[in-house]
């Protein structure tokens, strides 16, 4: 009896001092098998959902026998083809850069060309070092998982993801229509029909990411992209360029002096507040701080937030498309923080920028308390609003947008700012420059054992695979 208590005594003893190298081991063999059943049984769902799909698509079309076998047979080679091709791997080699697009902390974006196909895409390329760094790996994994769940019109398509020693990467669909920031520094205002049109789809994407049970909680501009007809599409789940740092709280405890409540000695006319927003905007964009802009106040407190805090966002946004900059805008990202923590002082409309009463109505709606915003009970309740008046929310992506996309080639990006080149994908761009060899030798070896927590990242969605040689209709016979 007492040897046999020896023994727990000692089996307990070995198990609780085991090192952290081996829990770290075991851990990973966990995760290997968790993913490998579980991608096993995601495979067989997806394949029979295809499979669903064409009986039903040829049911609706009421064709006759000869032709539907026919048509299975085209699809199990498709679905032959998509398992051999799965099963190639994929990489930088099989891409040719073309343009950098856009440039954030943790990486950038480039317009890339797929070699054996000719398929464009936007290719946005993460530093490993700096996702372990700054904690970022939850965050990409959600942005990944929520990408490879979305198929939704509203949702920018991802059809890859890959990784290398030093880089993920994203293979997304390439939307050459651009971002709302960019649409709104080129405008300044829009009027209330083109605002009218933009937020009524912006909150149809906004409850399509809701209805798959995910909460945004970044809804600003720079997310907001347009297609090649000028709709929208929201992007940058889970990883936002360089808004992070920006969603901790502790970014603004330490504050130089308290908050104060009264704002009027800040005060500048709206034609001062749009050209200091516009000069300091892309510099926000691009840093590791960020701007607070958008964010709910609920977001930054301690006391736990829901989806409607993307309403919030939407209220802030339509603001900005109105008066020509948002409400809480400032010098610094501090004192925009508390700006959006004292909204009710806040809060103005500039009487030199007149809009209508509907227009106020909604956005202070959006932009109040959260037990009382608009969504609370439903999307049902923002598309009712007056504001609304005339949408034909079932075909809006159906008709022309409010404000056209020009495009001239199927590599177009006239709708993007100009990036100078980097070094993202050289070899020792990974490695800081500040360091020493020494210690950049040591955090390659640091990073290289904790490389097992990207596992399972890769991805090939089955129509990017499939649908070899064939171009967006949009982009056939426009190359001049």
């Amino acid at each position: 009896m007492s040897g046999g208590v020896t023994m727990a005594t000692r089996g307990h003893s070995s198990c609780s001092s085991m090192s952290n190298h081996t829990k770290e081991r075991v851990t990973m063999a966990k995760v290997t098998l968790e993913n490998f059943y579980s991608n096993l049984i995601s495979q067989h769902e997806e394949r029979e959902m295809r499979q669903q799909k064409l009986e039903r698509v040829m049911d609706e079309e009421g064709l006759p026998d000869e032709e539907k076998c026919m048509r299975r047979s085209q699809h199990a080679r498709k679905e032959t083809e998509f398992l051999r091709l799965k099963r190639t791997r994929l990489g930088l080699e099989d891409f040719e850069s073309l343009k950098v697009i856009g440039r954030g902390a943790f990486g950038e974006v480039r317009l890339v060309q797929k070699k054996d196909t000719g398929h464009v895409y936007a290719m946005k390329i993460l530093r490993k070092a700096d996702m372990l760094e700054k904690e970022q790996v939850g965050h990409i994994r959600a942005e990944r998982d929520i990408l490879v769940q979305a198929d939704s019109l509203w949702v920018v398509k991802m059809f890859y993801s890959f990784q290398d020693k030093m880089n993920l990467y994203l293979l997304m669909e390439f939307l050459p229509g651009g971002d709302m920031m960019t649409l709104l520094m080129k405008k300044d205002t829009l009027s209330e029909e083109e605002t009218q049109f933009y937020v009524a789809e912006t909150v149809l994407a906004i409850d399509s990411i809701h209805q798959m049970g995910f909460i945004h909680r970044d809804i600003k501009p720079d997310n907001v992209l347009l297609d090649s007809k000028g709709h929208v599409k929201l992007s940058d789940f889970g990883l936002c360029t360089g808004l992070k740092k920006a969603h901790r709280t502790e970014f603004y405890r330490n504050l130089n002096h308290s908050v104060s409540n009264d704002f009027t000695s800040q005060y500048m006319n709206s034609k001062r507040k749009a050209e200091t927003w516009k000069r300091n905007r892309r510099q926000l964009a691009f840093s590791t701080v960020g701007t607070p802009d958008y964010i709910a106040p609920e977001v930054f407190m301690q006391t736990g937030y829901n989806k409607l805090c993307d309403w919030w966002s939407l209220g802030v946004i339509m603001y900005e498309m109105l008066i020509g900059y948002p409400p809480f805008c400032s010098e610094t990202p501090q004192e925009t923080y508390k700006k959006v923590m004292n909204w009710k002082e806040t809060l103005v409309f500039p009487p030199e920028v007149p809009i209508s009463e509907r227009a106020k109505e909604l956005i202070l709606r959006f932009c109040c308390e959260g037990d009382h915003r608009i969504g609370a009970t439903g999307v049902e309740e923002i598309k009712r609003n007056p504001f609304f008046e005339g949408v034909d929310y079932d075909h809006i992506r159906e008709r022309p947008a409010a404000i056209p996309v020009e495009i001239k080639s199927i590599d177009d990006t006239s709708n993007f700012d100009e990036f100078p080149e980097s070094d993202i994908l050289s070899p020792t761009a990974a490695a800081a420059p500040t360091k020493s060899p020494a210690a950049a030798a040591a955090a390659e070896a640091d990073y290289k054992n904790k490389d097992w927590v990207f596992i399972n990242y890769t991805y090939k969605r089955f129509e990017g695979l499939t649908a070899r040689g064939a171009i967006p209709s949009y982009m056939k016979g426009s190359k001049r």
